[in-house]
């Protein structure tokens, strides 16, 4: 069993920065891959970003490319996105997640249903 505890969210002006933790249990986190996905209200849940278990190799959405950077730190057991030039469009509850699969631990996957392990979601609020 994984367990994900989001962290750093909060209300921060458009144009502004925020940087989201994501620390993982188990000690196989060094293997699974990690994403980052975000829901605003009335609106489905949508990747944001993705990262294979080396850190090697990362995806993300068009909405959020150049403007977000998700990173990880296997001997801490925890994945970062840093958020840069914040839009109120930005504003979402962001949520982190774990996949043990070949797909996210080895392509950052973007697809929701490769990743088998969910956090319980940190607000964040851009203000205009």
């Amino acid at each position: 069993q994984v367990q994900l505890v989001e962290s750093g969210g909060g209300l921060v002006q458009a144009g502004g920065s925020l940087r989201l933790s994501c620390a993982a249990s188990g000690r196989t986190f060094s293997t699974y891959g990690m994403g980052w996905f975000r829901q605003a209200p009335g609106k489905e849940r949508e990747f944001v970003a993705a990262i294979t278990w080396t850190g090697s190799s990362t995806n993300y959405a068009g909405s959020v490319k150049g403007r977000f950077t998700i990173s990880r730190d296997n001997a801490k057991n925890t994945v970062y996105l840093q958020m840069a030039s914040l839009k109120p469009e930005d504003t979402a509850v962001y949520y982190c997640a774990a996949g043990t699969g070949s797909r996210a631990s080895l392509t950052a996957s973007s697809q929701a249903y490769e990743y088998e392990y969910w956090g319980q979601g940190t607000q964040v609020t851009v203000s205009s």
